[in-house]
C-alpha cells in the first residue's frame, strides 16, 4: 500500500494545485514561525523545509510536502498583508516593478527528504488607485504574499513573468513531481489538467 500524502499548507491554491499530480492527499497546516533574512530563495526553501518536517513528525510514514512563498523586490519582503491598509502599500510600492518571487519546496518521507526553490522574475502592472482600491476591496489580495495573485485574470495585475506560473501561484509543480519521484510516489505530469504547465521552464 502506499504511503499517504500530506501537503502541510493551508493554502487553498496549493490544495488546487496538488490535484493536477494526486488525486488523494490529505491537508494539514504546520504552524511554524516563518520569519526570513534578506536571502528570498534560501529562507523559501528553509521555511519549506521546516514546515514538513513539522507536519511529518505529527504523520510518520507519510510523505509530507511543506511549500513557501517569499515575495522579494531587493530591499524587503512582501509577506501576507495583515489589512487592507497594508495589502494597498504593497500593490502601489510593487506596482510597474520587477521582483522576485521564491518558492521553496521540500518533501519528508521515510526514504530521506528532499528540497528545492523556483525563482521567478515578476512584472506587475502599473496599476492605477482606483484599479488597486477596487481589488483589495474584493478582499482577494488579503491571503496572498506580496498581495496579489498572478491567477486573478479579471485585474490584470501581471504584465510579464520570466519562471514558472505554477510557483508564483505557490507550487512548482515540475520540480515536486521530480521529488515526489524520490519517494516513489507516481504523480502525473502537471500539463495534462494545467495548460500553463506545458511550456514552464522547469519542465
Amino acid at each position: 500500500m502506499p504511503a499517504p500524502v500530506v501537503l502541510a499548507s493551508a493554502s487553498p491554491r496549493r490544495r488546487e494545485l496538488l490535484r493536477a499530480l494526486l488525486d488523494e492527499f490529505v491537508v494539514e497546516a504546520a504552524g511554524i514561525d516563518e520569519r526570513t533574512t534578506d536571502d528570498p530563495r534560501a529562507d523559501a526553501r528553509r521555511l519549506a523545509r521546516e514546515k514538513a518536517s513539522a507536519v511529518a513528525r505529527r504523520h510518520p510514514g507519510a510523505v509530507v510536502i511543506g511549500a513557501d512563498t517569499i515575495v522579494h523586490d531587493g530591499e524587503r519582503a512582501y509577506g501576507k498583508p495583515s489589512d487592507p491598509e497594508t495589502a494597498i502599500a504593497m500593490l502601489r510600492a510593487l506596482r510597474g516593478r520587477t521582483h522576485l518571487v521564491a518558492t521553496g519546496v521540500a518533501i519528508v518521507s521515510a526514504s530521506g527528504a528532499g528540497s528545492g526553490v523556483s525563482g521567478s522574475e515578476v512584472t506587475l502592472a502599473d496599476l492605477d488607485d482606483d484599479v488597486i482600491a477596487a481589488y483589495v476591496e474584493s478582499g482577494r489580495p488579503l491571503d496572498k504574499a506580496g498581495a496579489y495573485a498572478i491567477q486573478d485574470e479579471d485585474v490584470p495585475t501581471v504584465a510579464a513573468l520570466d519562471g514558472c506560473y505554477c510557483s508564483v501561484m505557490g507550487l512548482p509543480l515540475w520540480r515536486l513531481r521530480a521529488l515526489l519521484a524520490t519517494a516513489g510516489v507516481v504523480a502525473r505530469e502537471p500539463h495534462h489538467a494545467l495548460h500553463r504547465c506545458e511550456g514552464c521552464p522547469e519542465r
